[in-house]
């Protein structure tokens, strides 16, 4: 068999070299004429598949190292019989941390105390339910919106989405629908905007186009939000760098990019192309590799908890495992680069990301912690042991 592949997606010719021939491939460079003789496509989000790419090839499936599948026309395939599979929830663990990071980021540089505000979380799936699930731990109350939960369980936790962006901060985990009476597209604009609070924080690391980026960046100017962190854009990568210029942390769609995630995707692919073809699975990641390292294998980090309130020492923890202000400050760079060659710093900031690790893959020792302090760290996912 022929793969092509995303050149991004790790381990991909180790994994997929088990099954066929592997031809490694920029994921915007992806045409048809790559694809006539190829039999299986594994690409990312920034690969549009249709009938435009791969009408006369002889693609019979199609991955995507993604949990969203907007890029992906679902009916074209399956009109075609071309077998498909995403890698669903690869990365949720990954965007939660980012969101409780970014949380505590921003709180240490405005001076906001968590304990006790609201976090209003749109779209409960896979990484809205794991926010939901760490956020208390920073004493955070959380407020759900998910209009097809509420109708599958009718349960009252589910609350309407006026009542979610009164939240202090609001973060948004939802697809990119464009249909329907729950299409997300645009689903925050000016009178969503409106409805937030001024000190109020917005989210996104769901789709660029969930929210109007226009209409976020009047909000922002006029001041009439409190700041927004912003991992996803529309039009990328030819995004609003006006916006870019404006919100309180901006990154460039990486929320998700935990090595972890990374390779988690490419497990799920491989499994699903043995599936599909009928082939017993023989590949595994390595064990040895820097991605891959066991947490045993991590030398462990020390902080002291002695003085220090949870959300101090959880803000000096978080931000010594992930590095999210040097991302903010590497895509700010960007906006020194002549506009014309921005998109092009932007895919590149992408492609050369660093090594990022999921913080259970660091663990960590605590001097002057007590029992309740242990369980607050676990459940950010936090591994500490006392020295």
């Amino acid at each position: 068999m022929q793969f092509v592949v995303d050149e991004e997606i790790p381990f991909a010719r180790d994994a997929f070299s088990y099954l066929g021939t592997v031809t490694l491939l920029p994921g915007r460079a992806m045409t048809r004429e790559a694809l006539w003789d190829t039999h299986v496509l594994i690409v990312r989000s920034v690969t549009k598949v249709d009938a435009t790419l791969l009408t006369g090839t002889n693609v019979q499936f199609v991955g995507t190292a993604t949990t969203g599948v907007e890029h992906i026309d679902l009916e074209y395939l399956a009109a075609r019989n071309i077998g498909f599979a995403a890698a669903l929830g690869c990365n949720a663990n990954a965007v939660a941390e980012y969101v409780l990071t970014a949380l505590l980021v921003t709180a240490h540089a405005k001076g906001l105390v968590l304990d006790g505000k609201t976090l209003g979380i749109i779209g409960a799936g896979r990484i809205g339910s794991l926010v939901a699930a760490k956020a208390p731990a920073l004493g955070m109350r959380t407020v759900l919106h998910d209009p097809p939960l509420a109708r599958a369980t009718g349960e009252g936790r589910y609350r309407p989405l006026a009542e979610t962006l009164q939240a202090d901060v609001v973060t948004l985990h939802v697809p990119l629908t464009f249909d329907g009476p729950d299409a997300t597209l645009h689903l925050i604009g000016p009178d969503e905007l409106a409805r937030m609070a001024p000190s109020s924080i917005l989210i996104n690391t769901a789709r660029g186009e969930v929210v109007d980026n226009a209409a976020l960046l009047k909000a922002l100017t006029r001041e009439t939000i409190g700041g927004a962190i912003m991992d996803v854009w529309e039009g990328e990568p030819a995004i609003n760098w006006d916006l870019l210029n404006h919100v309180t942390l901006g990154t460039p769609h990486i929320a998700g990019y935990s090595s972890d995630g990374k390779i988690k995707a490419t497990v799920m692919l491989y499994h699903a192309c043995c599936r599909f073809w009928g082939i017993e699975p023989a590949w595994a990641p390595p064990l040895d590799h820097p991605l891959t390292a066991a947490p045993g294998t991590v030398p462990r980090v020390a902080f002291d908890a002695t003085g220090k309130d949870f959300q101090t020492l959880a803000h000096e923890i978080i931000t010594t495992l992930y590095d999210l202000p040097g991302d903010h400050a590497r895509m700010q760079d960007v906006l020194a680069v002549s506009e014309p060659l921005r998109p092009q710093a932007f895919d590149q900031l992408r492609r050369d990301y660093p090594h990022r690790r999921e913080f259970a893959a660091s663990p960590i020792s605590i001097t002057g912690g007590d029992r309740n302090l242990f369980a607050r760290l676990q459940t950010l996912g936090i591994q500490a042991i006392a020295p």
